[in-house]
């Protein structure tokens, strides 16, 4: 039996370095991940960690840094109580290019049989992606509202 995974892949009209720089830059990642921030210097074992209106929701260590080809990291979510008890995820960015398109392929891993968190990051992922793709091919980020990231999620 596998065991549960988010998936999801995707093709953006732009390179593979400029992709890289959207994942990696918190001047990007504020305009497509709801105003999230990132913070590491992406080195291998150096800690990561995404802030969201000043707070730490997830941290975690890099765990793959080959610019700009592969991303990985791990993730641990701080903010919503019932999430904190699932155990640390991992996270993969592999960004290949595709002609004139670059394919980015997200694998997010390391859930529990049962757990809500697979769940959370499965709505979650999707409205991010759809915000940095509609960012670096059209300048602009979608109106998604921030409640998307919590769709079948009861965060208390």
């Amino acid at each position: 039996m596998s065991k549960p995974e988010f998936v999801y892949v995707t093709y953006i009209e732009t390179t593979a370095e400029k992709l890289w720089e959207a994942l990696t830059s918190s001047e990007f990642t504020r305009q497509y991940w709801f105003g999230a921030e990132v913070r590491s210097d992406w080195k291998l074992g150096s800690p990561f960690a995404l802030l969201l209106d000043g707070e730490i929701t997830d941290s975690g260590e890099i765990l793959e840094s080959d610019p700009p080809r592969r991303l990985s990291y791990s993730f641990k979510h701080h903010k919503f109580e019932e999430l904190r008890r699932e155990p640390i995820s991992r996270v993969v960015f592999t960004i290949e290019p595709f002609g004139s398109l670059v394919r980015l392929t997200v694998l997010h891993d390391g859930f529990v049989e049962g757990g809500k968190y697979l769940g959370a990051v499965s709505n979650g992922w999707p409205a991010i992606l759809s915000g940095l793709k509609s960012l670096l091919e059209r300048g602009q980020v979608l109106a998604i509202p921030r409640a998307a990231l919590n769709k079948g999620f009861d965060a208390k």
